[in-house]
């Protein structure tokens, strides 16, 4: 296999013209001769470039509403062709089939069309077919061709071009040609999962996966580790699309946790006042509302304020200089919010590794996705849990009915339940978190970790008396025995929310009548691992 391959024929064919014209330029005054097609070939002949239309060689039109124009031999055994191997040479001059040592191609754009929620017509006349067949093509034959699907290698191309006297080196080829198959790859996954969908097809018998790298991160959850994040190109708001004002580069568990703690606040519509969420280890440890966000960003800290230092802290609307103030007092790794003002930028200027990131609105908690986990030797697909219950989805199953404060306490609690690790125990009062168990293997013990964090922030802020009295508790599962809920009862808890379910509800219904609470089934299960 050679090393250095000399490049004197491009075929461009491109469907997003950036930097085209300056590219084209740039080889033509390299002495590149230039194939090219349709639209790419008018817009580089406008610029003043001499290039060669691909049906010329091939000796047919471009046809079929340009469905056909580029599948021919002319073209792949240019592109094919093994340049040491005498019987390719042979066949190449024959048949009067040029060498063709460059290959530049951008795809019909189908993911975008797709996102702008075309209908299935025209999402199937945006699937590319000529395109991927060059690509794949020119990819194999990375010992002698070079193939860019990416604007942004176009700079490094004429580097590499300059640094080697016209000619691209083997290890460069081979970069390009990884890319050019991850290209590929990730545009038959985005056309097979999204025709999946179209006709109804749950669960496909293969599923492919793709991303594109958004950043190299410095370690993974342990400094052994190494990572990456990937963008899969939807335009969901979050960690993912956010603009980050300042701050040090985010790292694996940053952008984890900052998932988390937006996914949850956008739970919390805006105009029904401001929301705030405390994150740390994917774990909500102070959730409120308040009747401003300073306010809302206070209660939320009050719950737990020894696990908010070094949080993530995730605001329902825009941030705000009084906010940003307070928020400035302790150490905090990441505060994102659907905006921020001036004079909160301004404050947290002055907190150089502060990352602070704003999105263009909250996420939708009720769109519909996939999730996936990858185990050993597979991975778990899922629909997202965008499950919401509303007032009038819950059955109250005691003899007491709740208060209307009681009511809304419990639904505010059920929204923060359902972004706890299970076993999930979420104590509120008056629209704040006020205890959070999570992630334990018995439901009892979540009651008592939240119950005693209570205890221990009340005598912190010096108050007479456990912050879980008067509270409701939120399970994110069914009590199998009634042990759990006597234990909230016990915190002080007054009201329950829960899924329902048990083969002992009964049982559990009646020690809530003997203890006086009142308690709502949702219906619904909020698991999270």
């Amino acid at each position: 296999m050679t090393d250095l391959a000399p490049l004197r024929r491009a075929l461009l064919s491109v469907s997003d013209k950036t930097g085209l014209i300056e590219l084209g330029k740039a080889l033509a005054e390299r002495g590149v001769e230039l194939l090219s097609t349709g639209g790419t070939a008018k817009a580089l002949r406008e610029a003043g470039l001499a290039v060669r239309d691909v049906a010329d060689i091939t000796g047919f039109p471009e046809m079929m509403d340009g469905r056909v124009k580029t599948l021919h031999p002319m073209v792949h055994g240019g592109l094919l062709a093994l340049r040491d191997n005498d019987d390719h040479v042979a066949a190449m001059e024959a048949h009067g089939i040029g060498a063709i040592d460059l290959l530049v191609v951008n795809l019909y754009p189908f993911e975008e069309t797709v996102a702008k929620g075309a209908d299935y017509d025209t999402c199937i006349e945006n699937i590319d077919i000529g395109g991927p067949a060059m690509i794949r093509a020119a990819a194999k034959n990375h010992a002698f061709v070079s193939v860019v699907v990416d604007v942004e290698d176009y700079e490094p191309l004429l580097a590499e071009l300059d640094a080697n006297g016209g000619q691209t080196t083997l290890a460069f080829r081979r970069h390009l040609a990884q890319t050019a198959y991850a290209r590929t790859g990730a545009y038959d996954a985005a056309v097979s999962n999204w025709m999946a969908g179209a006709i109804g097809v749950d669960a496909p018998r293969r599923r492919a996966a793709a991303g594109t790298l958004a950043q190299t991160l410095r370690y993974g959850e342990n400094p052994h580790q190494s990572a990456a994040f990937y963008t899969d190109g939807s335009a969901r708001p979050g960690v993912a699309t956010a603009t980050q004002l300042q701050g040090k580069e985010l790292s694996y568990n940053n952008i984890n946790d900052t998932d988390a703690a937006f996914e949850l606040v956008s739970e919390f519509d805006p105009a029904e006042g401001p929301a705030c969420a405390i994150i740390k280890h994917a774990n909500p440890c102070g959730v409120a509302r308040g009747e401003t966000l300073q306010q809302a960003y206070g209660r939320a800290f009050d719950c737990d304020r020894t696990s908010a230092f070094g949080g993530i802290i995730a605001l329902n609307q825009p941030l705000d200089a009084a906010t940003a103030q307070d928020i400035s007092e302790i150490f905090t790794e990441v505060v994102i919010a659907p905006g921020a003002d001036a004079e909160a930028v301004s404050i947290f200027a002055k907190k150089k590794n502060l990352r602070l990131l704003t999105t263009s609105s909250l996420a939708d908690p009720r769109e519909a996705a996939l999730t996936l986990r990858q185990v050993s030797g597979g991975y778990l697909v899922q629909d997202k849990d965008n499950g919401h219950v509303d007032l009038s989805d819950l059955k109250v199953v005691t003899k007491r009915q709740p208060t209307g404060q009681e009511m809304a306490d419990m639904l505010f609690a059920w929204k923060v339940a359902k972004h706890v690790k299970s076993n999930a125990i979420v104590y509120v009062k008056d629209g704040a978190t006020v205890g959070v168990g999570a992630g334990q293997m018995s439901r009892v013990d979540s009651c008592r970790i939240a119950a005693r964090k209570s205890q221990d922030m009340a005598e912190a802020l010096g108050l007479p008396a456990p912050l879980a009295k008067g509270s409701v508790v939120a399970s994110d599962a069914f009590f199998p025995f009634a042990d759990g809920l006597l234990t909230a009862a016990e915190a002080g808890a007054t009201a329950v929310i829960q899924p329902g379910g048990s083969m002992r509800d009964d049982e559990v219904i009646a020690a809530a009548d003997a203890a006086g609470l009142a308690m709502v089934l949702t219906g619904m299960r909020h698991f999270r691992h």
